[in-house]
């Protein structure tokens, strides 16, 4: 059942779930959108309006594949940078000081142990998960576990395999400068799922989503029990050290 907005109700509450939910499911049409929120297509697109005048969201011409059908395609929504800020940001300016500092005293190498015991506790979290949900395969139960952390992350199915997609970098202002942590990541990736994956786009580069490629995906856990149990009595942050 659609929904109307009551009078009088804040237009703000609305129009945070609105600029929320388009994060989470990536460029959406209005449509899409008001069917998700329960909504009249009419009172999304005001807010959609809105948001857009704010510079929080974009309006973009869809990508059309084959054909075009008749009619022109309605123009889909996707979050900007400025919108960005408007959700939590773990690091902010004093993070970027502070990694700055380390790189000029600790040189290269010290960012890159740094980055390394950031995403140490995305793989604690993939290993919870994988524990507490083991029907899940490998890319959904670590897409869970990047979702617990602020990423927004989802599995999609692709001609070589699978994709691996994040609507939101809650590090994506200060990987920007220091491109270590997006490397990490994708270290990360391909230690827990056993495959070698390719990074495809990034949000801290401009991209719209980060999106990693992870070929010939056959579902089965990588880990065995044997490696779990190595890994339990292994510190988080040396899990990925060489």
């Amino acid at each position: 059942m659609i929904l109307p907005e009551t009078r009088g109700e804040s237009d703000a509450p609305t129009r945070e779930r609105v600029a929320r939910t388009l994060l989470e499911l990536g460029p959406s049409t209005a449509a899409a959108l008001a069917e998700r929120l329960d909504l009249t297509p009419a009172a999304v697109r005001r807010h959609l309006d809105h948001l857009v005048a704010e510079g929080a969201l974009e309006a973009r011409e869809p990508k059309v594949y084959g054909a075009r059908g008749r009619g022109r395609p309605a123009k889909v929504f996707v979050i900007t940078d400025a919108g960005r800020d408007r959700f939590d940001q773990h690091y902010d300016d004093l993070a970027v000081q502070a990694l700055r500092f380390l790189a000029e005293t600790g040189g290269d190498q010290a960012v890159h142990e740094f980055a390394r015991r950031r995403v140490a506790v995305i793989e604690a979290g993939y290993d919870k998960v994988v524990a507490d949900q083991p029907e899940l395969e490998p890319a959904q139960a670590l897409a869970r576990a990047l979702s617990d952390n602020g990423y927004a992350a989802s599995v999609r199915q692709s001609p070589v395999g699978e994709q691996l997609c994040q609507q939101h970098c809650p590090v994506a202002h200060v990987a920007h400068e220091f491109p270590q942590l997006c490397e990490a990541e994708t270290e990360l990736i391909s230690h827990v799922l056993g495959r070698h994956v390719q990074r495809l786009a990034t949000i801290a580069h401009g991209d719209g989503v980060c999106t990693t490629c992870i070929p010939g995906t056959t579902g089965s856990n990588p880990r065995t029990s044997t490696q779990s149990s190595t890994q339990s009595s292994t510190r988080p942050h040396e899990r990925l050290s060489t």
